[in-house]
């Protein structure tokens, strides 16, 4: 009666990897549980999902080709866009949520255009909006862009308006840092830089205060919603980011948060389903009012 924080099914996004083929469901193995789906086992894994409660999916894409234009993140028939379709049709409740970077479809890995070894900040805003733009005609509710680039809150905005598409969100992943936790989710998404890495766009972990900024310029460019990447590092600047905002704020449980969990719990080491449950309250009790965790599916599993 006295519980302070509540976790809810209602509360999280499932993270999901959709894949071209049919009838594949991949083990990846550096995140146990975790599968890249083809689009009718990304339809039966939704439908399972929205039975148990959990609202909302994000997708990430792996793509049948790389180039230096991405191409296929904003294709007509990208992945993303033929997964998007299915489960529109398959469950329409579902919100539909996507992942708008260019890393995955990029031959070099980084997440924007190269020029001259550098990733040109605003070349690269043009294709994000087409991205963005291709997610929300293929039925996407949220449109989540990842890249960390300035500006491009403002450019999918205004290029979403532009094609009539006023009612899609944005939920900008706006307090992105250079983390090393990141590693099982860039081997499940194939989507490691060949050269370099992505603190030239990402944020210094040490920065508190820079997160604030990029959280305000966000909102005012037309975030409906913002986020902390990865969560439990960095539950200082989730409070901080809740106490300086009035939009939802969402946090990322991130890919090796989920693997350590997992790899402490195979080794009997720590309780998985108790870490799993403290963790996720640690995030809803620093203030997020959504998680996106690897975990969704499970713990509506438990909380039912």
């Amino acid at each position: 009666m006295v519980r302070e924080t509540r976790l809810s099914p209602a509360d999280m996004i499932a993270p999901l990897f959709v894949r071209h083929g049919s009838g594949l469901r991949e083990p990846i193995p550096s995140m146990p549980g975790q599968y890249h789906l083809s689009v009718d086992q990304l339809v039966s894994e939704c439908t399972d999902l929205h039975a148990l409660g959990v609202p909302a999916v994000i997708l990430f894409g792996l793509p049948a080709y790389k180039d230096e234009a991405a191409a296929e993140a904003y294709a007509d028939e990208g992945i993303v866009q033929l997964g998007l379709r299915a489960v529109r049709e398959a469950v329409p409740e579902m919100i539909l949520i996507t992942d708008v970077c260019l890393c995955q479809y990029m031959s070099h890995g980084h997440c924007g255009v190269l020029l001259d070894g550098q990733v040109d900040n605003d070349v690269t805003l043009e294709l994000l909006a087409q991205v963005a733009v291709s997610h929300a005609l293929a039925g996407a509710d949220v449109v989540a862009p990842s890249d960390m680039m300035d500006g491009r809150v403002g450019a999918i905005r205004g290029a979403l308006d532009n094609e009539g598409l006023s009612g899609t969100a944005i939920m900008a992943y706006s307090a992105k840092f250079a983390s090393a936790f990141y590693g099982p989710f860039r081997d499940a998404a194939h989507s490691a830089p060949q050269e370099g890495d992505r603190r030239g766009y990402q944020m210094d972990p040490a920065n508190a205060r820079e997160a604030l900024r990029e959280v305000e310029l966000d909102v005012a460019e037309g975030a409906d919603m913002v986020m902390v990447k990865p969560a439990m590092p960095y539950l200082d600047v989730l409070r901080r980011v809740r106490e300086s905002t009035q939009v939802p704020v969402a946090a990322y449980q991130v890919s090796g948060e989920y693997a350590m969990i997992e790899a402490a719990s195979a080794q009997g080491l720590i309780d998985r389903r108790a870490a799993v449950l403290e963790s996720l309250t640690a995030i809803r009790r620093a203030g997020a009012d959504l998680i996106l965790t690897y975990y969704a599916g499970q713990v509506a599993k438990w909380l039912s």
